[in-house]
């Protein structure tokens, strides 16, 4: 029988929109923005990214005037970006990751994230403790004695990168160490199949997790491992890369968050991640929204013609005609030249009509395509990069 972190995680679909509606424009607020109707006015909003919040805390450092409270670390991050950390119960929201992967008082994890600048290690001690579960904050490196450490203590859970859970479990076995690791709660890496099985094979249930040290925990696997569920303080959209404008349903897009947490609240942060929405509700009974976890980037600037090409300028160009509903840039090679082929949807018939918003939004010119409505794949691809450089 499965249980549950908190009751928030078998709520109805329209009690948990009517709470999140209600923390969401306390959020607003306090960015000085009105409140909204519904969820779905969220789409109107801009979109933050990483590369605008960097500028913005260059400009009001250290969190480019957000509203930020409780703040009991400051952590820096590669750009660089500064993000506050708390030290209240839960405050990244990892316990509820830790509790599906069934981490409770009985457990000491043996943390190795990194606990220096970035805020790796604390988000999962933070998390740890909100299960009742002792740390060793054994970090990165080092190896023989992170396995000693864990021998001698009695490590239960590894916290940590998918692959150095297997560094650490091999050099165990060379030294002819028994360690007591029953689970693992990982992330910042992919889990490749046959790497999670090798750890069942060990008798070490792996599960994983995507957060990003800005946001804290988006969305985690539990033991029904179809998917990962959303976490319940965050509000998580599915975008066109370079825009702000929802996918439907189930096609891959770029991941957008809104935290809830009080104390940082971002709006509609681009992660820079490509996912897709899943049907259905997890067979684990918790109801939230599931999606297929991490898919690729959405940041796919290509160099064309020794020229960038960004997906927020085929987004511009989507936005000059209202004809065309969708557009993808592939890049190709002609001989030894670079060629640029800019597929369309639209009912329209001359390519001619698109030439001049190509060279005034790509910056290039290129050959035009016009493909009927629903045409082109819906797998968070905008710009296309075929070139071979073998």
């Amino acid at each position: 029988m499965t249980r549950y972190y908190d009751a928030l995680e078998t709520r109805t679909a329209d009690e948990r929109a009517a709470h999140q509606l209600e923390q969401l424009n306390a959020q607003l607020a306090r960015n000085g923005l009105d409140a909204l109707d519904d969820l779905a006015g969220l789409a109107a909003l801009p979109v933050l990214r990483k590369a605008d919040l960097s500028a913005r805390q260059k400009a009001t450092p250290p969190f480019g005037g957000l509203p930020v409270s409780n703040a009991a670390h400051i952590f820096q991050s590669p750009g660089p970006i500064y993000e506050p950390g708390g030290v209240s119960h839960d405050w990244w929201r990892m316990g509820r990751f830790l509790h599906a992967c069934g981490v409770g008082k009985d457990d000491i994890v043996h943390n190795c994230f990194g606990y220096h600048l970035t805020p790796a290690g604390m988000i999962f001690e933070n998390g740890a403790r909100a299960v009742g579960a002792a740390v060793l904050p054994a970090g990165t490196g080092q190896t023989d004695l992170q396995v000693q450490a864990a021998a001698d203590i009695g490590c239960t859970t590894y916290a940590g990168t998918p692959d150095y859970l297997k560094v650490i479990l091999d050099r165990a076995e060379a030294q002819g160490v028994a360690l007591k690791f029953t689970k693992a709660a990982v992330g910042g890496g992919a889990l490749f199949p046959s790497l999670r099985q090798e750890y069942a094979d060990r008798g070490i249930a792996c599960r994983q997790s995507y957060a990003t040290a800005d946001l804290g925990n988006i969305a985690y696997e539990s033991e029904a491992m179809e998917g990962m569920i959303l976490d319940e303080g965050v509000i998580v959209e599915i975008v066109t890369p370079g825009t702000g404008t929802p996918v439907s349903p189930g096609d891959v897009g770029e991941v957008v968050v809104t935290t809830l947490n009080p104390d940082y609240p971002l709006i509609r942060f681009a992660t820079g991640d490509l996912s897709a929405v899943m049907d259905g509700h997890s067979p684990c009974g918790r109801t939230n929204t599931r999606i297929k976890g991490w898919m690729g980037r959405a940041d796919q600037t290509t160099k064309i013609k020794g020229m960038f090409v960004r997906p927020e300028q085929v987004a511009a160009l989507v936005a000059r005609h209202s004809d065309v509903s969708r557009a993808r840039v592939v890049a190709s090679r002609d001989g030894q030249q670079d060629a640029m082929t800019v597929l369309l949807e639209t009912d329209g018939r001359d390519p001619a009509c698109y030439e001049q918003s190509i060279l005034d939004t790509l910056k290039l010119r290129g050959k035009v395509e016009l493909v009927a409505p629903g045409a082109l794949p819906r797998d968070g691809k905008v710009i296309e990069d075929q070139r071979s450089y073998d």
